[in-house]
């Protein structure tokens, strides 16, 4: 019996950024994509992409979920109420399980400056209540993998036989290519993911369809295959183009909002207020703010 064949990926849709501005927090911000129809881009809740110099993301709480956190520029200073404290430079991503509560602050190291994306990835129920953990990926640790013209940062599952390091609670691949002009990469995608390119610098053409800097094409999970691919390239140009590629299995389960928490249904986000008004995520912590040179 033959062995279903290898598809390439195209795109269903492509979504633009949603430049918002300036708020009490940040000094602008755009929406990549918001939790408006969660099952359209499940497992997948939301990312946002900041720039900020203070005050930033003070100390708040988080359940049901996980942040993945990109330094796009400038240096990003966090911290939680499990006693991590760093500071993460453009290219480190921050890996945060919130799981059954945690309480953390994201500022622009010194207040100067910082540049990030921020991924929400759901939780499912099973590990909703799991323990809270940080993962740093660092560019001294950070695996990679260098093809003519492209460099491609893995942050989680594996890549061209390259793992991440990021452990994570469900099937989840994520990655950083760099693409220089003229350049190509054909990247393997476990069939039953849903996926999302967001072109950070471009354009790229992501299965096909050009997209320019600031949009997002998103493609679905398909049938029998076994494995596909998802191809990769970038026109003539002057300078090299950035893609943030990331795909996962759906979930398939309700999903519940309530600000920084993210549950199956409406009683588990009151239930998380009251946890946490009730101190049951622990203290808020008084840590003072680094003040070590980088």
């Amino acid at each position: 019996m033959n062995s279903p064949a290898t598809l390439q990926r195209t795109l269903n849709r492509v979504d633009d950024s949603q430049r918002l501005g300036p708020d009490s927090q940040v000094d602008d911000k755009a929406i990549a994509f918001a939790p408006a129809d969660p099952a359209l881009t499940d497992p997948f809740l939301i990312m946002a992409e900041d720039w900020f110099s203070e005050p930033g993301f003070e100390w708040h709480p988080h359940r049901g979920l996980e942040t993945v956190t990109l330094v796009v520029d400038g240096v990003l200073e966090h911290g939680d109420n499990l006693g991590n404290a760093g500071a993460l430079e453009p290219g480190e991503v921050q890996w945060m399980t919130a799981g059954h509560g945690i309480i953390h602050r994201e500022l622009a190291y010194r207040n100067e400056h910082a540049h990030t994306m921020q991924l929400w990835l759901n939780l499912p129920k099973s590990k909703k209540m799991t323990a809270s953990r940080y993962q740093d990926l660092t560019r001294a640790t950070m695996p990679q993998i260098h093809a003519p013209g492209a460099v491609i940062d893995v942050h989680a599952g594996t890549v061209g036989g390259v793992s991440g390091r990021a452990e994570t609670h469900q099937s989840v691949q994520g990655l950083l290519a760099t693409l220089d002009p003229l350049a190509s990469y054909e990247l393997t995608v476990p069939a039953e993911h849903r996926l999302f390119a967001h072109v950070a610098a471009g354009p790229v053409l992501v299965g096909g369809r050009e997209l320019a800097a600031g949009q997002i094409g998103w493609s679905d999970p398909v049938g029998a295959a076994e494995t596909t691919t998802l191809h990769l390239s970038v026109p003539d140009g002057d300078a090299p183009a950035r893609v943030m590629v990331y795909s996962g299995t759906p979930l398939r389960e309700p999903v519940a909002f309530g600000g920084p928490f993210v549950m199956n249904t409406r009683s588990e986000i009151s239930e998380a207020f009251r946890d946490f008004h009730a101190g049951a995520f622990g203290d808020v912590p008084r840590r003072a703010r680094l003040d070590f040179d980088l």
